[in-house]
């Protein structure tokens, strides 16, 4: 019985440290504000060029973006952690769309469309004390589009691209809501 349970607990706590590790190696490096503020490009790898189909089947690029700072969400409607954080991508979109910046959800549901466009349509999130429907794009994913932004380790992954389309930080799992405020502020 003891036997059985120390193999249990090394082999939870491989699986931490595995996590925290391939959660660091996919985040990039965060820039400062007076660093991301210049015109100097943001440093990180280009975003890719993907296209995929809004809920109204239209071609929607991330190359169509640049100029503007983007979030793309990677995403779920089945996610518990994708749900809690989609209030905060409201008030971002809220934020901080006159001054540039859009966020692009990209609903990785395998049901695709069917089950994205009605949860959409329907569900209200509590946003600063008022019911708000989702105000960004949303975009139906794939496994191709994953990979061509590195992969996905889980819901959510986000990736914040800058004006000059390069990438400037990924987080898997669930974002906070202040650190990814400055990131975005520092490009705005």
């Amino acid at each position: 019985m003891k036997k059985t349970v120390l193999v249990s607990i090394a082999v939870l706590a491989v699986i931490v440290v595995a996590a925290y590790f391939a959660d660091k190696a996919t985040r990039l490096p965060h820039k400062t504000a007076a660093a991301a503020k210049t015109d100097k490009p943001s440093g990180g790898p280009p975003a890719p060029d993907v296209t995929l189909k809004d809920l109204d089947g239209k071609d929607v690029s991330v190359a169509q973006y640049k100029g503007k700072v983007v979030l793309v969400n990677f995403w779920a409607t089945w996610c518990d952690p994708c749900r809690f954080e989609i209030p905060w991508l409201i008030d971002m979109q809220q934020k901080y769309s006159a001054k540039g910046f859009t966020v692009l959800g990209v609903a990785m549901d395998d049901e695709g469309k069917s089950v994205v466009a009605p949860f959409v349509q329907k569900e209200r999130f509590d946003v600063n004390g008022t019911k708000s429907q989702m105000n960004y794009p949303i975009l139906i994913g794939n496994d191709a589009a994953a990979d061509k932004f590195g992969g996905l380790l889980g819901y959510p992954t986000s990736v914040l691209i800058g004006r000059d389309g390069k990438q400037i930080k990924r987080i898997t799992g669930l974002i906070s809501y202040d650190e990814i405020s400055k990131a975005i502020e520092s490009q705005l």
